[in-house]
C-alpha cells in the first residue's frame, strides 16, 4: 500500500488566521503559521542578513554588529545588520543599503548565500546572508554616521567573537540572534580548534 509523498502536505485549510490545518500522510495535524504579506515581485528571498567585516590598519578585523530593542522578545537583541529588500533591489544592493542605514559603513560584497528560511516551524521568511568587507582606512569609514538612531552600532574582534559575545550575556542579558550565535561557534572552532572542524575530520 503507497503512501502520500511525505514532502508536501495532502490538503491544507486555514481554520482561523494564522492558523493552519494539515493532512501530511493522512495525519491531521493544526500548526500556528505566520506569512509575510511584503515580498516584492522578481526577489527570491524576503530580506538580507549582512556579516560585515571591518579592516583597519593596526586593529583587529571587527565584525560589524546592531544591537537594538526587539518588542517580541521584550529587551535588546545582538544581531547581524538586516533589512527587507525592496522592490528590484537584488541581494547585494539591498545589503549596502542596510549596512549603510544601519551602521553608516559603506562597504564591498564579497559573497552571497543561496536562499535560507528562518524560522521555518513558524514562517515562510527567506533570507540571504551576504558577506561584506569594509576597509576601515576609507575616509568614508573614520566617523561613519547612522541613519537610524534606534540602533547601536557594536564592533566585535573576530578573534574573540565568541567571548565577546558571552561577555555582552552575562553583562547586559542580552538576546543574541541564533545565526550569530552559531558563526561565532564557528570562528571559534576555526581559530582555536580547526582540526576539530567536522569538516576536515578524516
Amino acid at each position: 500500500q503507497s503512501s502520500p509523498p511525505s514532502d508536501s502536505p495532502t490538503q491544507s485549510e486555514s481554520v482561523a488566521h494564522g492558523v493552519s490545518s494539515y493532512l501530511p500522510l493522512q495525519l491531521p495535524r493544526t500548526w500556528e503559521t505566520a506569512k509575510r504579506t511584503t515580498r516584492r515581485t522578481n526577489t527570491e528571498a524576503d530580506g538580507v542578513g549582512i556579516i560585515a567585516l571591518l579592516k583597519r590598519t593596526l586593529h583587529k578585523d571587527c565584525v560589524v554588529m546592531v544591537k537594538q530593542f526587539r518588542p517580541p522578545m521584550g529587551g535588546n537583541t545582538l544581531e547581524f545588520p538586516a533589512g527587507l529588500i525592496d522592490e528590484g533591489e537584488t541581494a547585494d544592493v539591498a545589503a549596502l543599503r542596510e549596512l549603510k542605514e544601519e551602521t553608516g559603513y559603506k562597504g564591498e560584497v564579497v559573497g552571497v548565500t543561496p536562499v535560507t528560511c528562518l524560522d521555518p516551524g513558524l514562517s515562510n521568511c527567506t533570507t540571504q546572508i551576504v558577506l561584506v568587507n569594509i576597509n576601515g582606512d576609507d575616509v568614508e569609514n573614520i566617523n561613519p554616521t547612522q541613519q537610524l538612531e534606534f540602533v547601536e552600532v557594536i564592533l566585535l574582534p573576530l578573534d574573540e567573537f565568541q567571548c565577546k559575545i558571552d561577555d555582552l550575556i552575562r553583562r547586559e542579558k542580552i538576546i543574541v540572534d541564533s545565526k550569530v550565535y552559531i558563526f561565532a561557534m564557528g570562528m571559534a572552532q576555526a581559530f582555536f580548534k580547526p582540526r576539530e572542524l567536522p569538516v576536515l575530520k578524516q
